[in-house]
Order: structure tokens, then C-alpha cells, then sequence
């Protein structure tokens, strides 16, 4: 079986010669002609299926790559092939996993996993991010979880550059939070999961995520491109039995420009090895987006594809209240609305920021407009008074 490849290509040569150059470049080949190279090319050698119009499409033959190796895989299908001379542009837009997914598992907590956990069935989730991003004690931050779960929040995650500092030390922080949300869940009757960076390096993750696990965490956090994909799936293969959010920190350097891999080849490769929650963008926000690029990345993470247990995509990136109608008319409810400063940049605290965001998610369910359904909801006016009227 094959694996194939997409891969938008612009250079100095002519189309056809550069997507030969790549074949060999990835597969069996090199700048000269080596006499084994025919003996090996029928097995493992890559094969040019097309190439017009900046399109090149290469089939890598199954048996080019170890099962379960994302690394490997990686290196033949987004290895040197970006340092060949004349090209001015060259970016992986789709693979096709199929035949390798026989070998991952893929999340072993999905959208329903969450939803019964939370008991939340028929909106989208609504979660925060710990502000200020770093620098807060771990007393600090918990005192900020605990606003955010009283205001009836789905999920509260670290962010992506808070892991164990000296300022805030996961062995204290991860606690001091867990405390604090047990004590909102017993106050209000509802759980709020809260998602605890373990990223480090490998020596270190699986060991961070055990010992998240056994200070009470509900949720663990991964930044998946600066920790590696196979960060995840040591996780998973180690039985922590965690709901794993996972960040795509550093997606700009891949995503954006000439050189580097689409968004969707991210999310596929993320629900392979078993992600819960992903970061893919937002139709309005104040991230660079590529709509043709989240429309793919939402499909791949949702819709079926072998026995893999659908992901939730996560929405954030400058969210508040005026911009949920954007995003939701395109996400729908199985999302995660991903609010920073929209929520605990609300005149009123974090408690009213919450609630703003809530009541904008009940305004755009029942197709009423912002500014129509303030006039009954105080937390969503002093919003829009804050932040403008809706988009």
C-alpha cells in the first residue's frame, strides 16, 4: 500500500525534474547514480504520481516506514526535501495515513469521554487560560481557577510557556488548583477540568505526567511540536488514563510561509497518537487564519476515520463574546471556546467574564443577536461596552 503525499512546490526548475528530485531525495535515490539503487527502488522507492500547476503528489511505498516511529515517518515525508537547492517554496499539504494508522490508537478520551465527565451535552465548552500567561505563585493561580470555575467554566488550562518553574512549581501549583476546583464543584454541583502543562523533554514527560496524575490532576496538557508527537503517545502507552489537551505552540514556524507543512497534516498526526483537545485556529481572532486550512483541520479531527474516538477542536487566540457567532456558525457545538483576556479581562472579574461568554453561546443557540440579548444579561452588556458590538 502507499502512503501518499501533497506538496505545494514552487521553483527554479521545471515542475516534473524537481518532483523526481524529491522522490529520490526522500526515498532510495541521491545526486548521482548508485548501482543498488535499482535493486531496492521496486520495494521502497517513492513514486511521482503528478506534478502541474505548483501540485506535486508522491506515493511512499508502506514499507519505507516503522510502524509506530513518528519521527521516521516524519523524516521521509518532511525530511531533506526542504533543503533542495531552487526551490523557492515547498510546503506538505496532506498525507494520506491510511495504510499506517493500522498501528495507533488514537485518543482514548474523545468529545463523548469529555461531554459525560462534564455533563455537558449540547453546547459548545467554554474554557480559559491562567492570566497572566507566567509569573503568578501557585496560590495565585489557583485563586484565578477558582474565579474561572465559579464562573461555571468547562476546562482551565496552563499556558503554553508555564510547565515547572521556580515561580510556580507544578508540585505546588497542580495541588493548590485541584483544591480549589474540588471545592467550586462542591459549591456549584459542576466539575471543571483543568488542564496541567507536563511538557518537557523526553527523559522527562511520561515521569511529569505520572506525577500530575498522582497529585489529583483531572486533565494533563502537551505542547505537542516543541515536545514531539511521540510525547503524546508514550503518555497513552504508559496508561496514565488522562484527558490530554494539546497545545500547537511553534505551529507558525510549520504553518506560515513558504516553507513548512499545512495545519491538517498537524491534526491528523495528533489524533493519531491519541490527543483529546487541539488548538487549530479560529474563523475570527486575533491569529493569522487559513479558513480552507480549519475547515480540514476540524473535519480530521471529528469526523470518522478508522477506530479512532473523535477529537475536540479548540478555539482561542484573542476570543471574547462579539466573536463566538463568527466561529461557532462554522465549528457548531463539538468545539472548545478557548478564552484568555475575553474572560478575565472583563471590567467585572473573572466570575462576570465567564458568565459573558456563556450568554453569548446561548445567545448565538438561539439566533438572537448580541446586542438583543444584553439588554437582559448584565455581564454580556458590560462586554459589549468593553469590547464593541458584535462582529
Amino acid at each position: 500500500m502507499m502512503v501518499r503525499t501533497t506538496y505545494h512546490v514552487e521553483a527554479e526548475k521545471p515542475l516534473d525534474i524537481v518532483a523526481k528530485e524529491i522522490a529520490a531525495e526522500q526515498s532510495t535515490g541521491t545526486w548521482t547514480d548508485v548501482p543498488a539503487e535499482r535493486e531496492v527502488h521496486e520495494k521502497v522507492g517513492a513514486r511521482v504520481v503528478s506534478a502541474e500547476d505548483n501540485t506535486v503528489v508522491i506515493d511512499f511505498p508502506e514499507e519505507i516506514f516503522e510502524p509506530m516511529n513518528i519521527p521516521q515517518i516524519l523524516s521521509v515525508v518532511a525530511g531533506n526535501l526542504y533543503g533542495l537547492g531552487g526551490l523557492k517554496a515547498l510546503r506538505l499539504e496532506d498525507v494520506d495515513f491510511d495504510p499506517l494508522v493500522k498501528y495507533y490508537k488514537g485518543p482514548v478520551f474523545g468529545i463523548q469521554e469529555v461531554r459525560k465527565y462534564l455533563g455537558v451535552y449540547d453546547r459548545p465548552l467554554v474554557g480559559t487560560i491562567i492570566k497572566p500567561k507566567v509569573g503568578l505563585s501557585p496560590k495565585r493561580t489557583a485563586e484565578v481557577a477558582e474565579q474561572a470555575a465559579l464562573g461555571g467554566l468547562d476546562l482551565i488550562k496552563d499556558d503554553e510557556t508555564l510547565t515547572d518553574q521556580a515561580f510556580c512549581p507544578m508540585d505546588e501549583r497542580l495541588p493548590a488548583v485541584m483544591d480549589r476546583l474540588d471545592k467550586v464543584r462542591k459549591e456549584i454541583g459542576k466539575p471543571c477540568l483543568y488542564a496541567c502543562n507536563v511538557t518537557a523533554g523526553a527523559d522527562k514527560i511520561v515521569e511529569r505526567a505520572e506525577r500530575a496524575k498522582e497529585l489529583g490532576a483531572n486533565m494533563i496538557m502537551v505542547d505537542v511540536l516543541t515536545a514531539g508527537y511521540s510525547a503524546i503517545q508514550a503518555i497513552n502507552e504508559a496508561n496514565i488514563n488522562l484527558p490530554i489537551h494539546v497545545h500547537r505552540t511553534m505551529h507558525g514556524a510549520l504553518t506560515r510561509g513558504a516553507f513548512g507543512m499545512s495545519m491538517p497534516v498537524i491534526a491528523k498526526l495528533t489524533r493519531m497518537v491519541g490527543g483529546t483537545n487541539l488548538h487549530i485556529g479560529t474563523y475570527s481572532g486575533k491569529m493569522e487564519h487559513n479558513v480552507y486550512d480549519i475547515d480540514r483541520s476540524r473535519d480530521i479531527l471529528r469526523k470518522p476515520w478508522d477506530n479512532f474516538k473523535p477529537m475536540f477542536p479548540a478555539v482561542s487566540g484573542g476570543i471574547y463574546p462579539q466573536l463566538l457567532k463568527a466561529n461557532l456558525d462554522r465549528y457548531g457545538i463539538d468545539c472548545i471556546l478557548q478564552a484568555g483576556g475575553g474572560i478575565h479581562g472583563h471590567p467585572e472579574g473573572t466570575v462576570a467574564g465567564a458568565k459573558a461568554m456563556f450568554q453569548a453561546v446561548e445567545a448565538w443557540k438561539e439566533n438572537v443577536s448580541l446586542e438583543d440579548y444584553a439588554k437582559n444579561h448584565h455581564e454580556l452588556s458590560i462586554a459589549l461596552k468593553k469590547w464593541g458590538p458584535s462582529k
